[in-house]
């Protein structure tokens, strides 16, 4: 049966600012306080998504959360009389957790769940386990919302299986497809899965890697709990663990340091802890798997791109898709062309250091950059067949027609200048929620909002 690759892309949402909320990512803690702009964010994450469908790659978007967070806001006990009383409070008691209810974090959406196609589950159906993001407060209040949008949008129970997230707590932290990478010879083919973890929880007898800077935010019990619910073969799964000395670099998760695609795994050379072993055991599954093929890795030396540059250029955020057989390409930041020692390995991986690559495409994401995310944490990979995709809301698969109206929405529904302070003003709720009815309607979604259902 035939089978590609999707990639759904999260729409930045139009509270999109810089609050410095994700200790650990560099980009996020440098950024804090300064004026975003939400219009732009949303207009070049839409183009990034239009250059890939020109591409030829299988392009679809989800929606993001309504922010600020009411609701939660009024769990936490910030009561009034109506919303702009909530949000008036809590930026007079509590500036920081307003900031944390009115984070657009939820455009990141290789942290809106793990997923695995129907050809690698045992009961043929494709299954979505959203992640708890448990880490981070901002984060950690995003997956009732992602559960119910996935659920709108995977709605056939008879093709596709939305989890509930596995139950959280620290040691039980979920970051979703951001630490996960499938490789097959083709998308349709059954798939190796790799889970990459930063900590494990309760593994007897075994000293957490020491973390001197920042905590890792993926357990590997977690990941085992997800590869069990989606019913996959143990042969087909291999856990690695993050190398400490990447996560004080600002490695918060693995799609920071390796990007993989079919048969091709990019790393680089401080990405795993036992890192020769890691590959040794990818290739032998990949190996037993698929008769005898090779998975070919290719390892980035510290000498040609340090760490530092690795992470400040988000050279492993890049994505790297596939556009006909044999053809690949890498969609990179612009940050990877402006810096030299990133810019020079690229041209020599297109010159024969993985043969499989073809092409770069540098796209300016300065607006997701700055907050913490580049290509590859804007979008989630679906791989489905023709009747799964058949089974979707058509009007979430992006067109020529799909991409004007979701860009005229842009444009007249989004500021062009927000700084922290505005996720004060009732006015921006008011917009943000008309904007957001307006997005249900035209992807034909129903009502997914609290502010929707409490309504209805």
């Amino acid at each position: 049966m035939s089978a590609r690759e999707v990639n759904f892309d999260g729409l930045v949402g139009p509270t999109h600012t810089y609050s410095g909320l994700s200790h650990g990512n560099l980009a996020s803690m440098t950024h804090r306080g300064a004026g975003s702009n939400p219009r732009a964010a949303a207009l070049q994450g839409l183009a990034k998504m239009k250059a890939l469908a020109d591409l030829g790659v299988a392009q679809a978007v989800l929606p993001p959360h309504e922010r600020p967070a009411i609701d939660v806001l009024r769990r936490l006990g910030f009561g009034g009389r109506d919303d702009a009383s909530v949000l008036e409070t809590a930026a007079r008691q509590a500036p920081g957790l307003l900031a944390a209810c009115g984070s657009a974090s939820s455009m990141w959406v290789a942290n809106a769940a793990t997923v695995a196609p129907s050809a690698d589950t045992a009961d043929g159906r494709v299954h979505l386990t959203p992640a708890n993001l448990t880490a981070k407060f901002h984060r950690s209040i995003e997956p009732p919302q992602t559960t119910r949008t996935l659920r709108a949008l995977f709605r056939d129970e008879a093709r596709f299986v939305v989890h509930d997230p596995i139950p959280g707590g620290q040691a039980m932290g979920d970051e979703g497809a951001a630490n996960h990478t499938r490789f097959a010879p083709g998308h349709a083919g059954p798939g190796l899965h790799f889970f990459v973890y930063g900590h494990e929880a309760f593994a007897a007898g075994v000293a957490p890697a020491r973390v001197r800077r920042f905590p890792s935010r993926q357990a590997r019990e977690a990941s085992e709990a997800v590869a069990r619910g989606h019913r996959l073969d143990p042969a087909q799964q291999v856990f690695a663990q993050q190398h400490p000395e990447a996560i004080d670099a600002g490695v918060f998760h693995n799609d920071v340091i390796a990007v993989g695609n079919e048969h091709v795994l990019l790393h680089h050379e401080c990405a795993f802890v036992r890192s020769s072993e890691v590959i040794d055991e990818l290739r032998r599954h990949y190996a037993a798997l698929h008769q005898g093929a090779d998975l070919l890795c290719v390892e980035v030396p510290q000498d040609r791109v340090s760490l530092a540059d690795a992470v400040g250029s988000y050279l492993f955020n890049s994505q790297l898709v596939t556009v006909a057989p044999g053809h690949m390409v890498l969609v990179a930041p612009q940050h990877c062309a402006e810096t030299p020692s990133v810019r020079a390995y690229i041209e020599h991986l297109l010159t024969g250091g993985c043969p499989p690559l073809r092409e770069v495409h540098y796209f300016d994401l300065g607006q997701s950059m700055h907050n913490g995310g580049g290509p590859a944490c804007l979008r989630l990979r679906v791989v489905l067949t023709p009747s799964e995709i058949a089974a979707l809301p058509p009007s979430v698969l992006l067109t020529d027609a799909t991409y004007t109206a979701l860009t005229d929405w842009v444009k007249r529904s989004y500021r062009d200048h927000l700084v922290p302070a505005d996720l004060a003003d009732p006015q921006l709720l008011t917009e943000t929620r008309a904007a957001l009815d307006d997005l249900t309607r035209l992807l034909g979604l129903g009502s997914i909002y609290p502010f929707q259902i409490a309504g209805a």
